[in-house]
């Protein structure tokens, strides 16, 4: 429990130093900073840029507070007020409303109603493979034989250097096989298009990309779904908390085996790829838009 602490963060992945965890970010990938001192009994002072939500955790053995008493808390100017609990210490949540800072539920960032980037829900697409995963192969037919035949493939690449890279052999399902308990229990990883795809099928139309037959709508872009393909990560809509990702394994390739210093996400959150462009060491195809979602999970204009 140290008096001070400079923390400085750029995704909500990696989000606590000592006693403060930050839970929400104005912008992923920019730089969020947290400067904390515990300024004397029962004061706490913080200064913040980039972030919106953080939480205060000070086990009941911290002697510079006393048991069952107030606490000033002061962030970035905003005078608030918290109480210590004799067996618990102090643990406190705080949001940002505006330009000024209000107390708020703890643990209230996890269990809101609307969608929004937090610790292990942020991504990019790499970041599903650091949890439990389910492979989801298709048994349908795609929507266009080149399209089904690149993502047919990228399936099996996946499952193949899972096991190259990571020495462990990836959970595969059929799309007809997956299970509640699957859903309930790993991120998706799902190959495929909504017509091949029976689990893609179930949550096309509350994605943010919008795909048929004919066109892939990205935004304000729209591209020939004959020959383009989405990969993307998304909170899951079968479960919101977990993932699900289309069309991608991890996302360093073959040129980058070469050295671990490499071995770093090459997509971020959503891609569209150019299956008419070969597959090659470096690239599933050629990347024609790529970029991250915003803080409530949708496109950034």
């Amino acid at each position: 429990m140290p008096e001070k602490l400079r923390f400085t963060t750029w995704t909500l992945r990696y989000n606590r130093m000592f006693w403060v965890t930050v839970d929400g970010l104005a912008r992923h990938w920019e730089r969020a900073r947290v400067d904390g001192e515990i300024a004397g009994q029962n004061v706490v002072n913080l200064k913040t840029s980039n972030v919106t939500a953080l939480t205060l955790d000070f086990p009941a053995a911290v002697s510079r507070f006393s048991p069952d008493s107030k606490v000033s808390i002061t962030i970035d100017g905003t005078k608030l007020e918290a109480t210590t609990n004799n067996a618990k210490g102090l643990h406190a949540a705080f949001a940002k409303s505006g330009d000024a800072w209000k107390m708020v539920a703890p643990d209230a960032t996890a269990g809101a109603v609307e969608l929004h980037k937090r610790h292990g829900l942020q991504g990019p697409i790499d970041d599903a493979f650091m949890d439990a995963f389910v492979i989801v192969k298709s048994t349908g037919k795609a929507m266009n034989e080149k399209t089904g035949a690149w993502a047919a493939s990228e399936c099996e690449h996946a499952i193949a250097h899972w096991q190259k890279q990571f020495r462990g052999e990836a959970q595969v399902r059929k799309d007809s096989e997956v299970s509640e308990a699957d859903i309930a229990q790993n991120n998706l990883i799902l190959f495929g298009d909504p017509s091949s795809n029976a689990i893609l099928a179930k949550i096309a139309d509350k994605l943010p990309i919008k795909w048929s037959g004919d066109k892939l709508i990205v935004g304000e872009k729209t591209y020939d779904a004959a020959h383009h393909m989405p990969a993307m990560i998304f909170p899951n809509p079968l479960n919101p908390q977990r993932y699900v990702v289309l069309n991608s394994g991890f996302t360093f390739r073959e040129l980058d085996y070469q050295n671990n210093a490499m071995q770093t996400p090459k997509l971020a959150d959503y891609a569209v790829i150019d299956v008419d462009s070969p597959v090659t060491p470096k690239a599933p195809g050629k990347i024609v838009e790529g970029g991250f979602f915003d803080e409530g999970w949708k496109l950034a204009k």
